[in-house]
């Protein structure tokens, strides 16, 4: 009886410790923030920044500016990954209170853009999007999550206005 006592408690830690390591190795793929301005500039090469490159997925940010409560920005990609598109809840934008909006059309200079079929290197846009923000204070940061496999890939790119 002990011995079955003893047997069930090793193989139930072993299980949470198998789960703890599974856990701090899921939570390691996620990518740092960058800390300077407009420099995220990753090692898969991409310029002029702010990028990011997943994979052969690229996506460049430029142009960002504020009006009131508004962000506009420009984003292009291009995509040599085993991706198949692009679409806006794809991107995600944060302001620097942590709060998160989605991308939205409507006034002058936001524009929307429906999901993109594209691959072998083709480019999209340059695409005008804007976000509404609560916190108009830089930094903002573009969470990009496209869709290239269920465990690969998102990025946060921080953007300050230029």
């Amino acid at each position: 009886m002990t011995r079955r006592l003893f047997s069930f408690v090793g193989i139930l830690i072993g299980l949470i410790l198998a789960a703890l390591v599974a856990g701090a190795a899921y939570s390691a793929l996620k990518a740092p923030l960058g800390t300077t301005p407009n420099s995220n500039l990753d090692p898969e090469n991409c310029s002029p920044g702010p990028c990011a490159n997943l994979n052969g997925f690229t996506i460049w940010v430029s142009k960002v500016h504020v009006n009131n409560d508004i962000v506009h920005m420009t984003v292009k990609f291009q995509n040599s990954s085993a991706a198949t598109h692009v679409a806006p809840e794809d991107l995600n934008p944060i302001d620097s209170g942590r709060r998160s909006s989605i991308p939205f059309a409507g006034i002058a200079g936001c524009k929307s853009f429906a999901r993109h079929e594209f691959s072998g290197g083709q480019t999209f846009g340059p695409v005008d999007i804007c976000f509404r923000v609560a916190d108009s204070t830089p930094p903002f940061i573009l969470h990009w999550t496209p869709d290239i496999g269920a465990f690969c890939c998102e990025r946060d790119i921080t953007i300050y206005p230029t």
